[in-house]
């Protein structure tokens, strides 16, 4: 994640990767690029708050790896982050909204990689808000470009353009190393957690 400016826009633009999310009260705008990953934004245009995250799998709270997941890689942990961060925020979750982006089949992995991993984030992101009754107001998911979202975090506004072309290569190139990156961590040991006795 990291803040800059952009000359078109008076905001401050925070732009995030895969794995991570961002939550304010400030007149900021969130970006990200994604393919087959999805992102999530979620406000409240009373407290004014607003969010967004960028997941590249699901996730599951049955498997151990989740709970000790250092970043947002899974969306699980991800849509729990930025509601938890919202609502420190003063956001209410009755008031909360969300807007749904990605999925792009961009990866060319055998065996249909390519289009199950889009299609599971999709199902995933729509079930989970689903289930925690927050109204999607709008969604842009599915096909096989990559987008670039720009997200309004007071208003809820956002902007979305379809990458093509030269760039839409490395979005795919980023989004192979980052899957690489994933499969290839070690997983970490098992935490105990135990009552102290007095």
């Amino acid at each position: 994640m990291f803040r800059h400016s952009v000359s078109q826009f008076e905001q401050e633009l925070i732009t995030i990767h895969p794995g991570e999310y961002f939550a304010t009260l400030d007149d900021t705008i969130v970006s990200t690029v994604l393919g087959s990953c999805i992102a999530v934004a979620i406000y409240d245009l009373e407290a004014r708050a607003g969010g967004l995250n960028h997941f590249m799998l699901p996730g599951d709270f049955g498997k151990s790896e989740l709970v000790r997941s250092p970043n947002a890689k899974y969306g699980m942990y991800a849509m729990e982050l930025l509601i938890n961060d919202l609502m420190k925020l003063g956001a209410r979750r009755p008031a909360l909204k969300a807007k749904v982006f990605g999925g792009g089949a961009v990866l060319r992995l055998p065996g249909g990689g390519g289009t199950k991993i889009p299609g599971s984030n999709i199902d995933f992101a729509f079930e989970y808000l689903s289930k925690e009754g927050i109204p999607v107001l709008a969604s842009d998911v599915g096909g096989n470009e990559p987008r670039k979202i720009f997200f309004f975090a007071r208003s809820g506004k956002v902007l979305l353009k379809r990458i093509g072309g030269v760039l839409a290569g490395l979005v795919e190139k980023e989004e192979e190393r980052y899957l690489s990156e994933l499969k290839s961590r070690a997983p970490e040991g098992a935490v105990t957690i135990f009552e102290r006795r007095l």
